[in-house]
């Protein structure tokens, strides 16, 4: 089969036999390993590093490598590889995106999985802007490099040398090609024990001969920040294993991988029915759990009595001086031991309780191990027992397992649909959920006073088009929409959330809903120009200095767009005196553009109602008294009244937080509306309440940015205290998430700055934003007259 690949490939040469041959040899390779939506996002790739314009080399290395990585990881990375070059295009050549391409094949085999390999894109993009010097050698040394580490540990070895040689170029190059001590020195240190991608095959075997079927196993890479990687757990039927194991306590580091897929799959085996944990404690479930684990590592080893001796030296072996691990907690200890005593019949506990616990337990397996109400049964009488003679962790002592081999046991639970009642709303059936009807106008008109005004309704009616009450004059009557109806809420987004804690990031944990608040008087904003006349008057100048001057044709230069015939003629002259002439004689044509979008993203918390000034609430006067609110509000309306006249793109938002199911967020205006009667009248209308979520508010704004075609981005936040909210007592948890939030835009081309009322923000605002990402407003009554100028400094 021939295919033509003109309209795709419009940057090779017409008529080249060579070319053509090797389009169609990498073509009928593809068609093995890809599905025809694979293969149309194959050659669409093709079009895209046509279009980069950086040689022939480049689309031919694209078009041979893609086969090769499709078969390793799976066709969907593809347009991920395609999106990544493109971003990486702007910073640097076109020989060493060439190389990185060559090079993909060879990170697919040995990263393993598509997410692995999406990671490492991300990790190449962040070494573009810490040291971009580096990429060729480091591409030229990646076989070394990853026969020896995880992706965690390359991007520790990368970001070290990208800090130590931030501006030292040769430097870069001599660290990232294994020329220095320091570069194999700290290679050595990240090396990681045993590595999953060496021995998956030999793993594949192991299981296939104790259970006669096939297990498919992925690599997870977690341990970005230390070398504790993430927990075994099983999801869509696939087993997830840490990229890479370390010896434990004098046990191998493949011992632990059999261990602990053997293990993941005798829950698969001998797991028929899943767990209910309606009206369970987190600290109960973990109690369940083990019970859990030891009734299939039971049935496990009762059909291959080899695995008892593989799973029991875990719980045998003594740790060492130097053990991480350390002592663990007084309550783990005892559960510990209590797996130990079901497992090891020989085994007797100097604590009574333990010994009584697992020979009721073990004698129960004897008798009906199939019984899916054992675990339940003897997890929620052993959490009882405990309480009475140990004092019970926090859930995440109680979920740091010091056992590497077991996984989070995430496969057997089921999460009952009345469990937010008493547990939060972790889950909600999509039968609960609302339903929108599209429905004719007779349909309509009989449901409209029954349905439309309710906050919470169970269907929502939707019509094709307005309708309006029978009236003579349509001018001035509103529609049943607008007179009955509620505004729609969004659908809802979720993002992931960083746990400083473990070093991970919990997967969709936060949810952002769009609202909308109330409006108020337009005339509100316009009337801010008057108050603040001697700051508009000095944003005035700002806004000529920033405003776009299109071609500007600027004279003496050596070398230009074009000759400046009135020096010309005066250097012929000097030429004719035998004088020396003056050279600059050419003209430059510079095309001064802004390309820049910004969100002003506005902290709506609580603490924004708080009043300005020395009355007390009470007395006469107070409610006169200015808000953190009202100074927000007249700032955002300077703001916008300056970016509006320089023309830029921009968006202003707001945010405000009920814990991590309900982040609200309020778009005042957005990029695509002008600063209108519409958006001065929401801006007018914003309240505060709530807490502050910060990292999820940044997110939502960053991918708000990432929706605009443009060079520049940039969100402005402006708040008036640290990140916080009701279900999180921590105070540095959401700090971490929000420095992740900031480090994950910066990845995505997003700059973001702070501008805060907070007089302590010193505490903790620059570890979130970066030395030079914030600034603080020590008198909160300058903030109208600070916010247009900091916008002034960081994109003039």
């Amino acid at each position: 089969m021939t295919i033509d690949f003109s309209e795709y490939i419009t940057c090779l040469d017409e008529g080249d036999h060579e070319h053509a041959e090797a389009l169609e040899s990498s073509y009928h390779e593809a068609q093995r390993v890809m599905s025809p939506r694979g293969l149309q996002n194959y050659i669409e790739g093709m079009r895209a590093f046509c279009t980069l314009g950086r040689g022939q080399d480049l689309v031919l290395t694209y078009i041979q490598e893609m086969p090769g990585v499709a078969k390793e990881v799976g066709e969907d990375i593809i347009p991920d590889i395609v999106e990544a070059m493109m971003k990486l295009s702007s910073h640097t050549s076109g020989s060493v995106i060439t190389l990185i391409v060559a090079n993909l094949p060879l990170a697919a085999s040995r990263l393993g999985d598509a997410e692995v390999m999406r990671s490492f894109l991300k990790l190449l993009h962040q070494m573009t802007g810490k040291a971009p010097r580096g990429l060729r050698p480091m591409m030229e040394n990646l076989d070394e490099l990853l026969s020896k580490l995880t992706l965690g540990g390359l991007r520790r070895w990368v970001m070290w040398g990208a800090q130590a040689h931030q501006r030292d170029l040769d430097g870069q190059l001599a660290y990232f090609g294994l020329q220095t001590e320091s570069s194999r020195s700290i290679l050595q240190s990240e090396r990681r024990g045993t590595l999953f991608i060496d021995n998956q095959r030999k793993l594949n075997f192991y299981l296939r001969a104790l259970w006669a079927r096939a297990f498919f196993m992925r690599p997870t890479a977690g341990d970005f920040e230390s070398r504790q990687g993430i927990r075994p757990y099983i999801e869509d039927f696939q087993v997830h294993v840490p990229d890479a194991f370390d010896p434990f306590r004098g046990i191998d580091g493949m011992e632990v991988y059999r261990a602990t897929v053997s293990h993941a799959a005798a829950h698969m085996v001998y797991t028929r029915e899943p767990i209910s944990a309606e009206q369970l404690s987190q600290a109960q479930m973990r109690m369940i759990e083990l019970f859990e684990d030891a009734r299939v590592e039971y049935l496990a080893y009762s059909e291959f009595p080899g695995l008892r001796k593989l799973w029991l030296q875990f719980f045998t072996a003594e740790p060492g001086e130097k053990d991480e691990l350390g002592k663990p907690h007084e309550t783990m200890d005892l559960m510990l031991r209590t797996t130990r005593a079901i497992m090891d019949r020989d085994y007797r506990d100097e604590l009574e309780v333990i010994n009584q616990v697992a020979d009721d337990y073990y004698a129960q397996l004897q008798e009906d191990p199939y019984n899916p109400r054992m675990a339940w049964m003897a997890g929620v009488d052993f959490y009882n027992r405990i309480v009475e003679i140990a004092k019970i962790p926090s859930v995440r002592i109680l979920s740091e397992w010091p056992i590497p081999y077991r996984d989070d046991n995430r496969y057997f639970w089921e999460f009952s649909e009345n469990m937010f009642e008493s547990q939060g709303v972790d889950y909600m059936p999509a039968t609960h959920g609302t339903v929108r009807r599209h429905v004719n106008i007779m349909e309509f008109v009989n449901e409209i006073d029954s349905e439309m005004t309710h906050d919470n309704p169970d269907e929502i009616l939707v019509l094709s088009s307005e309708l309006f009450p029978y009236e003579d004059d349509l001018e001035t009557t509103k529609s049943w929409n607008e007179a009955e109806g509620v505004e729609p809420i969004s659908d809802p987004y979720h993002y992931n959330e960083w746990d400083y804690h473990v070093q991970l990031a919990r997967p969709d944990w936060a949810t952002v809903i769009e609202r909308k608040q109330g409006r108020g008087d337009p005339e509100i904003m316009d009337e801010i120009l008057t108050k603040h006349k001697p700051i508009a008057s000095r944003i005035r100048h700002l806004i000529d200095a920033l405003q776009p001057q299109g071609i500007v044709r600027r004279r003496g230069y050596e070398e230009g767009e074009e000759l400046d015939l009135n020096a010309a003629i005066r250097a012929m002259i000097d030429i004719r005196r035998g004088v020396m002439p003056n050279p600059r004689i050419n003209i430059r044509i510079p095309r001064h553009i802004r390309d820049l979008s910004i969100v002003l993203l506005l902290d709506l918390s609580e603490s924004t109602n708080e009043k300005i000034g020395d009355i007390a609430e009470g007395e006469e006067g107070y409610q006169d008294q200015e808000s953190i609110l009202d100074l927000t509000r007249e700032s955002a309306g300077l703001l916008s009244w300056a970016i509006d006249s320089i023309g830029d793109n921009f968006a202003v938002h707001g945010f405000a937080s009920d814990g991590r199911h309900d982040v609200q967020y309020y778009r005042f205006k957005d990029f695509e509306q002008t600063y209108d009667d519409e958006a001065k009248s929401r801006m007018a209308g914003m309240k505060g309440g709530l807490s502050t979520r910060m990292g999820a508010a940044l997110r939502h704004a960053g991918w708000h940015l990432t929706q605009q075609n443009a060079q520049k981005r940039l969100v402005l936040l402006v708040t008036d205290g640290e990140p916080a909210d009701i279900d999180e007592r921590d105070p540095q948890y959401l700090r971490h998430d929000a420095k992740k939030a900031v480090e994950d835009l910066a990845m995505q081309g997003v700059y973001t700055y702070c501008l805060t009322l907070d007089p302590n923000a010193d505490r903790y605002v620059a570890r979130i934003f970066g030395e030079n990402g914030y600034s603080i407003v020590d008198n909160v009554e300058r903030l109208p007259e600070r916010l247009p100028s900091v916008f002034a400094a960081l994109t003039g």
